[in-house]
């Protein structure tokens, strides 16, 4: 059945269109907003697998045919791995949608965006988003939606609701918020260094922004929807689970009262063996069913503690951040490092400063862009003392250095007044609970480690939420199990100033404004506790770069003298890198930016190009090389690339018959710059050499 509808969000018309396009899937739809068009499939296998969680997968491409372009890679076609902003935005997408799927239900699931056009102003990844919802909405598929979501922008004071890519360039928010009817389920983006009230306020503007959309999916739900496969959720059995408790009671009662990470887990295990021994093997069909039950006890025990009893795992108090150790300048070669310890969390950052050469080159539907700074994020298998094959950077890793970087963008030096190109790296060396957090903190000291003048410090905290019935409690830098067995991981990052990034994901049906007003209030005090234990280690940049940093020097030379840097086939601008190891770039305004290893590089090489292009100056007496003889005089080579005339009158003071009498080619002669026509002509003279003195 064929059907069209629409919604206006934010001063435009969003257009939903399905029963046209890709019908043999479980539920499709065509999402339009200006000349940006995504088509959005949701496809479930029929048969369950019971493989003890959902197997949803969030594909999005975007093809490059959708902006008239033709792909830079080598094959001319879209690669096979996603780019970073595709993997962006499936994480954008998974997130909302993962905890609205019903318990129980584990059947192969695969929503796959395709991005057909690209309008150079409209982003196509709310559009998918709200296409997502709305194809599992009116597919088959079990789902407890519909969410929708919106972008917003804060432009002069002002709150914007979809903006457009021209508006984002003026503000400083991009904030993507998702939400259900009756309350918000996600949160990225950054934020600008507003406060507190200001972020709660524009996520709550674009909650209340969607329901137009929201009231569109349901109307198309009802109107078009295909009846909902049967959920059976799985059977407890009771007699199990309650022996299972019995049994693991006093050994459970012991381990939620263990501090430490790794002898809280081998207590686990042990358990998990105890158990197993002690019950009769024909009370249960699999050791996974008796783990299952023994892990929802686990989780039931240290909710419970918490909220009834008011104890966290590790002993803190609800808004207590665990001890911090910041060491700078830790890699004797690096140009700038830092160690950032937080409790059994630890990150080594690493930063690096290139020119602007260096920068990253990303080919996408909006346009090339040239990154300067750069941000990658590292999680190893032995961080978290396990052992798994290394793929390379995974959507998590990417999705966590990408937060990082946005919430330390935003205090970066221009280009201006800071020429590098910056590449950080984080090396999570141990990992329980918000290594991401830990990652913006190590940034901000190893930049400054490296000499690079941001304009404040940066910290980040990982918030939890535990909700029991009408019990709710946030929790401060939760750890690894808190966010496991918790109902929300809320990461704020930001300055003593305000909020600079944030990024919130639930597993519950979503938090109001009132509880997320409280989590970002204790956000904040965990924030600048934080700044205040990087402050004792390193407060400011550095007054200089690294002394392993190249060394920045630039230089203006007269336009018409670019010709003698680069020289016939640039083989004056290779000789000279090659010789002083050092990078030379050129502008056509005459601006020269040199990179070297060193001072003695860059001073050695600066001192070259001033005497390449130094210009004639009248008056001046120069030591010149003999060129040319002719009859009426000689043609003498002051400066590189830069000869003047000796007349024949201007060689002594007395008569000179023949040129060739006081000079000869190959020579080197004292002579006296005396006059430069408006043709640029030098006029020399031997003569006012030697009435100075000069031979």
């Amino acid at each position: 059945m064929l059907k069209k509808i629409e919604a206006e969000i934010g001063g435009q018309t969003m257009t939903f269109e399905t029963g046209k396009l890709a019908k043999q899937t479980s539920g499709s739809v065509v999402v339009s907003c200006g000349d940006t068009m995504v088509l959005v499939t949701a496809v479930a296998e029929k048969k369950s697998k019971n493989m003890g969680f959902l197997p949803l997968t969030i594909e999005y491409q975007e093809r490059m045919y959708a902006a008239g372009r033709i792909p830079g890679s080598y094959f001319r076609r879209e690669i096979g791995r996603p780019s970073e902003k595709e993997v962006l935005t499936c994480r954008l997408i998974d997130r909302p949608l993962r905890p609205l799927f019903p318990k129980g239900y584990m059947s192969e699931t695969q929503v796959i965006i395709t991005v057909f056009s690209a309008d150079q102003e409209i982003d196509p990844d709310v559009l998918a988003m709200n296409g997502a919802s709305t194809a599992l909405a009116i597919s088959d598929i079990p789902w407890n939606g519909p969410i929708a979501a919106a972008r917003v922008a804060f432009i002069d004071g002002e709150y914007v609701l979809n903006p457009t890519r021209s508006q984002l360039e003026k503000s400083a928010m991009n904030l993507v918020v998702a939400g259900t009817a009756s309350a918000v389920v996600m949160v990225e983006g950054r934020t600008g260094e507003l406060s507190e009230e200001e972020v709660l306020e524009a996520i709550f503007f674009a909650h209340e922004g969607i329901q137009p959309l929201i009231e569109m999916q349901n109307s198309l739900r009802e109107e078009i929807g295909k009846p909902k496969r049967e959920v059976v959720a799985p059977e407890i059995n009771e007699e199990l689970k309650a022996k299972v408790e019995e049994l693991a009671a006093s050994g459970m009662e012991e381990l939620v009262r263990i501090a430490d990470k790794m002898e809280r887990g081998d207590r686990y295990d042990l358990l998990k063996e105890e158990l197993i021994e002690q019950l009769d093997e024909e009370m249960y069909e699999s050791e996974g069913e008796v783990f299952d039950l023994l892990s929802a006890y686990k989780k039931s025990m240290m909710r419970s503690r918490i909220v009834n009893e008011g104890k966290r795992l590790d002993g803190r108090s609800f808004d207590q951040v665990r001890p911090i150790a910041c060491e700078v300048g830790v890699l004797p070669r690096a140009h700038g490092s830092a160690l950032f310890t937080r409790g059994e969390t630890q990150a080594m950052v690493v930063g690096t400063l290139g020119s602007e050469r260096d920068e990253q080159h990303l080919e996408g539907l909006g346009g090339d862009v040239y990154r300067r700074f750069m941000l990658h994020y590292n999680f190893p298998p032995f961080c978290v003392g396990e052992v798994r094959f290394m793929r390379g950077p995974s959507r998590r890793d990417i999705g966590h250095g990408t937060l990082a970087r946005r919430g330390i963008e935003g205090v970066l030096p221009t280009p201006e007044e800071f020429p590098y190109t910056m590449r950080v790296v984080s090396e999570v060396l141990e990992s329980n609970g918000s290594s991401s957090m830990a990652t913006v903190c190590g940034t901000s000291l190893a930049l400054m480690d490296a000499g690079v003048p941001i304009k404040a410090p940066v910290s980040g905290v990982a918030m939890g939420l535990i909700k029991e019935g009408d019990k709710i409690v946030v929790l401060t830098d939760i750890l690894g199990d808190e966010d496991h067995l918790g109902d929300m991981d809320f990461k704020v990052v930001g300055t003593s100033k305000g909020i600079s990034a944030l990024q919130m994901d639930i597993k519950i049906d979503g938090v109001d404004r009132e509880v997320m007003g409280a989590a970002l209030s204790q956000a904040k005090d965990g924030r600048l506790h934080i700044l205040g234990k990087m402050e004792e280690a390193l407060g400011t940049a550095r007054d200089d770069v690294a002394e392993h940093a190249p060394k920045y020097v630039t230089i203006k030379i007269h336009p018409d003298k670019i010709r003698d840097i680069i020289g016939p086939g640039g083989k004056i601008i290779r000789e000279m890198t090659a010789e002083y190891e050092s990078k030379i770039d050129v502008e056509d305004d005459g601006t020269i930016k040199i990179f070297s290893k060193d001072n003695d590089s860059a001073a050695a090489l600066l001192a070259h190009i001033e005497e390449i292009t130094a210009m004639p100056e009248v008056g001046k007496v120069y030591n010149g090389l003999v060129r040319t003889i002719k009859d009426f005089g000689a043609f003498v080579q002051i400066l590189p690339g830069t000869d003047g005339m000796v007349h024949i009158s201007e060689l002594a003071n007395k008569r000179v018959n023949k040129v060739t009498d006081i000079l000869k080619e190959g020579d080197y002669v004292k002579v006296k710059v005396i006059e430069v026509d408006n043709r640029g002509r030098i006029r020399l003279s031997r003569k006012a050499a030697l009435e100075e003195g000069e031979e």
